[in-house]
């Protein structure tokens, strides 16, 4: 596919709309590839999107779209296996639809679009999956459920919610795909609300009124840092315009949720207050989720945090920075016993865990 003549796997939307070139590789065998080239195929007048694999998620409960080639080199990446090498299979829209139409059969929850994001999940459901394998509910279960809506999945027990969340690698900056892709959706499966988990990097502003304006519903927005020198250590990219997204996303009534993660002797809590601030400055209601590191590819030499460095930054963000909304997640990377998550529930209250 081109417009205008120009092949736009190897075009950079970011350089032509003004913003920095991502400078950031992919392992096609034994070479290397931007990422766009790597990730995306045209072929006649399709284009295609490499994808890992499609499967309901947890905790997640929503069915994602594992894509394959990311326009950052995280050290912290926990998919790295797939978003910085080229691994998966060629899906064009027309097959991300056929795929939202037979997960749209079994769906068991039907979310209104202001619940169209990964912070609500935990609302409905601990995923322990007693209810069915044992006919009890779990000692968190919320208790919102009924059995028959709790089902299993390659990751585990969950209810199947009316979400399909594009994830993994991130190629926004390269619209066309996912553009062509939200229409389709929109018009044949218009039930099923469209999320996207996104570093935000190719989320300019005309990169995001074009998404938006095909049919995009809710954004999970990864922080990952405040300071720019930080930032680039992390991910290799700058976080310029990605600081003004999350104004830029609420202006437009774009459903939006904030993932902050805790990276001992990284990203600890002075970090977390300056998002935190940068958040509570656009909307204190906005959603936010602090989540617990866990050592893993470039960084596998780091610890994960404590359970107290997690309730303190938990209080920053909710005294200090004043947010209305905080869940704490990736319980189990953090607590050791029963007697740990008993201290969690005393601290911060069942409701803001993400179980």
């Amino acid at each position: 596919m081109s417009i205008l003549g120009i092949d736009m796997a190897s075009f950079c939307m970011l350089k032509n709309q003004g913003f920095e070139f991502c400078g950031c590789v992919v392992y096609v065998g034994n070479r290397v590839e931007a990422p766009c080239r790597a990730g995306l195929m045209f072929s006649g007048n399709e284009i295609y999107r490499l994808v890992y694999d499609v499967m309901l998620s947890r905790p997640e409960d929503y069915l994602s779209i594992y894509q394959s080639g990311c326009n950052h080199n995280c050290l912290k990446c926990h998919s790295w296996y797939f978003a910085q090498y080229a691994n998966g299979i060629w899906y064009s829209p027309r097959d991300i639809v056929e795929a939202v139409l037979r997960y749209r059969e079994g769906v068991t929850v039907w979310e209104p679009k202001e619940r169209a994001t990964m912070w609500h999940a935990s609302d409905l459901c601990a995923h322990c999956g007693l209810c069915v394998v044992a006919g009890i509910r779990g000692r968190w279960c919320p208790g919102k459920l009924k059995k028959e809506q709790v089902v299993l999945s390659p990751q585990g027990w969950g209810p199947a919610r009316n979400i399909v969340s594009f994830t993994g690698g991130d190629l926004y900056c390269q619209p066309v795909f996912y553009i062509k892709t939200f229409k389709l959706l929109k018009k044949e499966v218009p039930d099923m609300w469209i999320h996207i988990e996104t570093n935000g990097y190719g989320l300019t502003p005309k990169n995001l009124e074009l998404l938006y304006e095909a049919g995009l519903d809710s954004i999970w927005l990864d922080l990952k840092a405040f300071r720019e020198d930080i930032y680039r250590y992390l991910c290799g990219t700058t976080n310029k315009w990605i600081l003004d997204l999350p104004a830029l996303i609420h202006d437009m009534d774009i459903v939006l949720e904030i993932v902050i993660l805790y990276i001992p002797t990284i990203v600890e809590v002075e970090e977390i207050e300056l998002m935190g601030t940068l958040v509570a400055g656009v909307d204190r209601d906005i959603p936010v989720t602090l989540l617990a590191f866990f050592p893993e590819h470039m960084l596998s030499m780091l610890r994960s945090p404590t359970v107290e460095e997690m309730l303190k930054a938990y209080r920053v963000l909710k005294e200090r920075c004043r947010l209305n909304k905080v869940k704490i997640g990736n319980i189990g990377v953090f607590t050791e016993s029963e007697d740990d998550i008993d201290k969690l529930v005393a601290e911060v209250g069942r409701e803001a865990l993400a179980l």
